[in-house]
């Protein structure tokens, strides 16, 4: 095909590097809260708030999906849209599968090495090494999976059916907005979800629910965010979002401090809790939604810090997200493997976690910055349409 005819196709969109730098320090906060009692963990967001570094992932994933194929199916490209979403797709669950298989032998072997069972039970993998005829099957089809691997098939089921959202973001982007509320109420009222394995238990994130903060942030990918901009500039708009920050601050901290627990009103928590995270309980919803309007009215897309050498690592981290998640499983489970072989207990055990958490982050910077070189490398292409056939066939005037 001639370089013409694709030229409708291509769109030169401005790379937005808050998302980078976003996705690269929620990729950071769940490498550390995959660690188990790693005292590091507590410089994540879970500690502080409501929402964690999920809201981050799927909110990014929903605005990119809006900010870069909404223009592409407006143009009137909507299969293009839908190869490319779709090879995402298949990437994502490729990835999963792989680092499913790879993550279970990580466990089998160290289970089988240091003869401590406390592993495949920990991360939910006793009933494949005991029957993997069944229970591979169950993983190919994304109902069993091992602590640690929800997420990506999350990601998978919401991209998987962005094309479909996106296209109707773009004829009724209010009433799809609306109907995804509706879906998310039912999901809620009647447990809507999908099944998991084993039989009786479902998804740890719940699609149904999920699709909310994906659709919402899609929504604003493809225009709706010129809509909310007079309540992000809004002053009271402010204070409610830093009110409401500072009240799941003093919740959280009740979590920790005894003293705090007390004080907290029992009708107060009997309408809070639980704070549900399978069903995106609305609680971290709007807690997400609190920050992210902070973020938006205080950190613009040009802030020069953006370009600053003290960000890069997370920025480059945050570009490379699906190969950095994939390593950082790995490298938690190591993590967590050293501290309980080689940790006991007191100071030992501090610097251990401390050694293993910055240890643990500087290699994925350095994985992020090796991925980068390589995607700089020119990539030589050939044409190869004549390549396998006869020389006499590609001279002019043979038959």
């Amino acid at each position: 095909m001639a370089d013409q005819d694709i030229a409708p196709l291509s769109l030169t969109v401005e790379r937005d590097l808050r998302l980078d730098l976003f996705r690269g320090i929620g990729l950071w906060m769940i490498f550390l809260d995959h660690i188990p009692d790693d005292f590091v963990s507590w410089l994540t967001l879970r500690n502080y708030g409501f929402s964690d570094a999920a809201e981050f992932f799927v909110f990014i994933s929903g605005y990119l999906a809006g900010y870069i194929y909404g223009p592409i199916i407006r143009a009137g490209n909507f299969l293009a849209a839908i190869k490319r979403l779709w090879t995402r797709v298949w990437q994502m669950y490729v990835a999963h599968i792989m680092l499913f298989l790879l993550f279970t032998a990580q466990i089998a072997r160290t289970v089988r090495r240091f003869d401590n069972p406390m592993y495949e039970d920990e991360f939910n993998v006793h009933n494949f090494l005991q029957h993997p005829d069944v229970l591979i099957g169950q993983a190919l089809t994304l109902r069993y999976k091992p602590v640690d691997l929800d997420v990506l098939p999350l990601y998978i089921s919401l991209i998987a059916a962005s094309p479909l959202i996106l296209w109707c973001l773009l004829r009724r982007p209010n009433w799809t907005l609306f109907a995804s509320v509706l879906l998310y109420i039912g999901a809620r009222i009647f447990d809507w979800n999908l099944a998991s394995y084993p039989p009786g238990t479902h998804w740890y994130f719940n699609p149904f629910a999920w699709q909310l903060m994906f659709v919402f942030a899609a929504w604003c990918g493809v225009g709706g965010i010129n809509q909310l901009q007079a309540i992000i500039r809004s002053r009271i708009a402010l204070i409610v979002a830093v009110a409401w920050m500072a009240f799941a601050f003093l919740i959280v901290m009740t979590w920790h401090t005894p003293f705090l627990d007390a004080m907290v009103p029992k009708w107060m928590i009997k309408a809070i809790y639980p704070i549900d995270k399978t069903d995106l309980d609305m609680l971290r919803f709007t807690h997400f939604l609190a920050l992210a309007l902070v973020v938006s009215r205080y950190f613009p897309r040009k802030a020069e810090i953006l370009t600053s050498k003290w960000l890069r690592p997370m920025v480059l981290c945050g570009q490379h997200s699906l190969p950095l998640f994939c390593f950082g499983v790995f490298l938690s489970f190591g993590a967590h493997w050293v501290l309980v072989q080689h940790a006991a207990g007191g100071a030992r055990a501090l610097w251990m976690q401390l050694l293993v958490s910055v240890g643990g982050i500087a290699i994925m910077v350095g994985l992020a910055w090796l991925l980068d070189r390589a995607q700089k490398v020119p990539t030589l292409f050939v044409d190869v349409s004549h390549a396998d056939l006869p020389a006499a066939a590609t001279k002019p005037g043979t038959a």
